[in-house]
């Protein structure tokens, strides 16, 4: 890719090149056309066997049109399908890690990015892997994701039949609750988790005595018949949280 190339974005929607929008696309659908990823990389001005990144995002969650962020040096290129706008990131030997933080400067989110593709040919997988990884992004949420930091996660939506199945069988008696009661122990739940399971950290970020968080801890495991001690059970309700989290109205 030339230099004059690196580091300009691309809003593939305003280009006028009819023959690069419908090769990139059908590269976004995984279409296992003989020779495709070759011709588009002949179109698009892309290496065909370079490292590519494809983010997703809902209509309106991307970089606003006109507004097509450059991304510190990368190549990017955007197209709105259906109700997705989507980024097609050219990474050559850019970091993957950092990816979410640059595009948050200009896309509000959600948003999910995929793991890297080894060429044009696999941008079809990584569009698919950053839907799943959008949809571990709770209703309301803003921010960009990316799967490999939302694996468990992952794993709930994309068996959503499992998943219902995993959230009654596990919570079905916590969600008999009242709503507020219910949110109260569902929090604290989540903020033990997120402080490495320490009552003491979980009870100032819940701004209450560390004896409350174990009452509550123990009341669930009383609700749900499972101990948070007990590893394979610990993990049943990491991803009933999770599914709760995805799927259940809050409060």
């Amino acid at each position: 890719m030339s230099g004059s190339a690196a580091g300009r974005s691309e809003d593939m929607g305003r280009r006028g090149d009819e023959r690069g929008r419908a090769l990139l696309d059908a590269l976004l659908e995984g279409r296992p056309e003989p020779g495709l990823a070759a011709r588009a990389a002949t179109a698009l001005r892309l290496p065909e066997s370079g490292r590519y990144a494809v983010a997703v995002f809902p209509a309106g969650g991307g970089a606003a049109p006109g507004t097509r962020p450059d991304v510190q040096g990368l190549r990017v290129l955007w197209r709105r399908r259906g109700e997705r706008e989507i980024a097609v990131v050219s990474l050559g030997d850019g970091d993957m890690a950092g990816l979410a933080t640059r595009l948050g400067r200009w896309c509000p989110g959600p948003g999910g990015i995929g793991p890297v593709a080894d060429g044009l040919a696999g941008l079809g997988t990584a569009r698919r892997l950053a839907e799943v990884a959008l949809a571990t992004c709770p209703p309301g949420t803003t921010g960009i994701v990316r799967l490999e930091e939302r694996l468990p996660a992952a794993l709930v939506v994309s068996q959503p039949e499992l998943s219902d199945r995993l959230l009654t069988g596990v919570f079905g008696p916590l969600l008999a609750l009242d709503p507020a009661d219910r949110a109260l122990l569902v929090g604290t739940l989540e903020a033990w988790l997120e402080c490495g399971g320490s009552a003491g950290r979980a009870a100032g970020r819940l701004y209450c005595h560390r004896n409350t968080v174990l009452n509550r801890l123990r009341r669930l495991e009383r609700l749900t018949s499972r101990s948070l001690s007990r590893p394979r059970e610990l993990t049943e309700m990491t991803l009933a949280l999770d599914a709760f989290t995805l799927t259940v109205p809050q409060p």
